[in-house]
């Protein structure tokens, strides 16, 4: 699979997070979101194969049509993908429901198959677009 995410179309908001530059793994990402991490507040940015920063604030969506059921998680990721080519994945910290996010459209309720899934496509037809190196979903 393929990244799509322009370095330069997420630069302020990896410039205002904390850079890490690491590869993505899955014990780097539970180490992040652990509640007493210094990490654990704000969005995550994953650019290819590379966690580029944690701790990142995004911008809110001010989509009026929005319920107020979504929290500033959700409008944050909305956000995002309303100014950026970007997908964004969110977790609920109340309920851990998963719902994925892009061109500024959520998808909620989603099991961890349907999100892989889901998340496939939408890299797949941002590569079509935008020629960028192998990168493995697992």
């Amino acid at each position: 699979m393929k990244s799509s995410s322009s370095p330069r179309a997420l630069r302020n908001y990896i410039e205002g997070g904390i850079p890490l530059d690491a590869r993505l793994t899955y014990d780097l990402i539970l180490s992040i979101f652990q509640p007493k991490s210094p990490l654990h507040d704000g969005a995550v940015i994953v650019q290819e194969d590379r966690v580029a920063a944690a701790a990142c604030f995004l911008p809110l969506t001010v989509n009026p049509k929005l319920g107020k059921e979504l929290g500033s998680r959700h409008r944050a990721a909305i956000g995002l993908t309303e100014e950026n080519d970007s997908v964004a994945i969110v977790v609920s910290e109340e309920t851990g429901a998963l719902s994925i996010v892009a061109d500024g459209q959520i998808e909620r309720g989603l099991t961890v198959d349907e999100l892989r899934a889901r998340l496939r496509s939408l890299v797949l037809q941002r590569q079509s677009a935008t020629p960028t190196r192998e990168v493995q979903l697992t």
